[in-house]
């Protein structure tokens, strides 16, 4: 059955959802490491801290509150995330958002910042690069293209404090988190949304 929101995208499962994600994850760290090998690149620095830790959290709430904001004021963006967000989080029971967060989070900027930005030069020209192919990596459909632009964006905010801190473990933990807060917030408003929905028809 099609969905009628978005006459491309076809409903999936939770287990659909669920291999779909550990597929990619795999795929993506699997072309970090050959990336790394045959391209003799020196992955971004790896360094546990507090430092790090503060630069992700604040990178995390700046990206959420960011997002929260363009989702009210770009009605274009709130069509294309509602869309994808149903596509993907819909489906998935709340112990499944934990996976969401974790595998994203770890094989995507392993590849896009931990490699691909010092493989490209480890400067500002890589950090855009790096983002444009990680907002395509979000295209889900030709009507997506909002939602494309926004994880460029993302993207280069990720790719940045990469390059400013030189430190993998921020866009890591920083990706990690956003993505935990927003499925769980689009969790809790469509339950909330299903709720009003059920106490109008009593």
């Amino acid at each position: 059955m099609v969905n009628p929101n978005n006459p491309e995208l076809e409903p999936l499962s939770r287990t659909q959802i669920l291999v779909f994600m550990g597929i990619t994850a795999i795929f993506l760290l699997m072309v970090a490491k050959i990336w790394q090998k045959l391209g003799a690149v020196k992955l971004l620095s790896v360094q546990f801290n507090a430092q790090a830790f503060l630069w992700s959290l604040g990178l995390a709430v700046g990206i959420t509150v960011t997002s929260g904001i363009i989702y009210r004021l770009w009605p274009a963006y709130r069509r294309s995330a509602d869309i994808y967000l149903e596509l993907v989080i819909k489906p998935l029971i709340w112990t499944d958002l934990i996976w969401l967060g974790l595998l994203p989070g770890l094989s995507e900027e392993l590849l896009f910042r931990g490699v691909m930005l010092p493989a490209l030069g480890l400067n500002v020209t890589a950090v855009v690069i790096s983002s444009l192919l990680f907002g395509i990596l979000h295209l889900s459909g030709s009507g997506q293209w909002p939602y494309v632009i926004w994880a460029t964006i993302v993207g280069f905010a990720l790719g940045y404090c990469a390059l400013v801190t030189g430190n993998l473990v921020v866009p890591v933990i920083a990706h990690i988190i956003t993505n935990l807060v927003s499925s769980c917030l689009w969790k809790v408003n469509h339950w909330q949304k299903q709720q009003l929905g059920s106490d109008s028809d009593d």
